[in-house]
This record gives structure tokens, sequence and C-alpha cells, in this order.
């Protein structure tokens, strides 16, 4: 059926409230990015790396808070992949501005999430489905994040192997597989193919 999926499966998400701790997860996420940029930029690297862990944490528990409270709500589906979001290009975006990180590398981590989220917006507004986040799109966070630990943490065998340079292919090579998984996703929707989010 070519508009197969049904409201009760696109719509029905509204299962929890908009102030609830898994929203709170993400929005505390948010507001950690200026104290972590700050800690990164005035050195005091210990600081950031438990910044960064608490960020990872929440990351983690939002999902699995809303799973065991049945607290999921459309307000949770485009808070929590907005604060990843966030996240990621806004500490790409220093690394980029101190030399650390190739043009190339935070051009095409930030576009892509530029076209994620732009995608999302014109599927909620042309067909409203509100969509959710891939798990290869949380892998590829995780990557990334992984990428940063070693680019924060002064770790001598991060110095004396190149585990920033793999863990930046890697996520590269993630983060492109999502965006295509996403690409797909966002097609079948238009097509009218059965969603489930």
């Amino acid at each position: 059926m070519r508009n197969g999926f049904s409201q009760n499966k696109t719509t029905r998400n509204v299962q929890g409230h908009i102030v609830n701790i898994p929203n709170f997860l993400s929005f505390l996420r948010i507001l950690l990015i200026p104290g972590f940029i700050y800690c990164l930029h005035t050195g005091q690297s210990g600081t950031a790396m438990l910044i960064m862990i608490v960020a990872l944490l929440s990351d983690w528990f939002d999902g699995q808070t809303a799973r065991w409270t049945n607290e999921v709500s459309d307000m949770g589906k485009i808070l929590d992949p907005l604060a990843d979001k966030l996240c990621l290009a806004s500490v790409a975006l220093y690394f980029l501005w101190k030399g650390e990180l190739p043009a190339w590398f935070v051009v095409f981590v930030v576009l892509r999430d530029l076209l994620i989220f732009f995608g999302a917006a014109w599927i909620r507004h042309r067909h409203n489905v509100l969509t959710t986040s891939l798990w290869p799109g949380k892998w590829a966070v995780g990557f990334v994040s992984m990428m940063f630990i070693t680019m924060v943490w002064p770790h001598p065998l991060f110095d004396r192997w190149p585990f920033k340079d793999f863990f930046m292919y890697l996520s590269t090579a993630t983060l492109l597989y999502s965006f295509v998984e996403y690409c797909v996703r966002f097609y079948r929707i238009r097509q009218g193919f059965e969603f489930k989010a």
C-alpha cells in the first residue's frame, strides 16, 4: 500500500511528557558544550575529560531511561539527535580552529548533519512523520567521541600511536554509511512505505 504507514505507527510518539529525565539529559549535553570548550581552551584537560565523560554517559542514559520509564516523547526524538549534532559540530569546529583536525573532515561532519536535520524537518512537514536516530549514526557519534578523547586525554599512548587518525577515518566511514541509511529512510517515507519510528 502506497501510504501503508498508518497514523498509529507514525504519530504515536507522545508517550511521555516534554519535561522528563531523558529530555533533561539531552538538554544537559547542550549546556555542557560551552564549559567543555572553555576548559579545553584554557588547558584544563582533566576537567574537560570529566565533562566529556558526563556528556557521553548522559547520551547513553537518556535513551535507556526513556525506554525504562516509557517516557518517549516527540520532544525527546528531536532533542536527542539535536544534542548529538550540536556537541559533535561544536567540538569539531573548535579543533579545526586550533588546527588539530583537517578541514575536509569538519566540513563533511557539519554538512552531513545539516542535510539530515533539514531532511528530517522536510519529512516532518510534508509527511507528518517524526524520524528517530538510527543506530549506525549513534555508532558514528561514538567513534567521533573516541577520537575526541584521544585528542583531549594527554596519554603518552595517544602520542605514540595514530589513534586519532584511526578513529577519524573509522568515524568518517560510519558517518557516511549512516548518511546513506538516513537517505534511504527518507526516500521510503516519501514513497509511502511503512515506517516504524
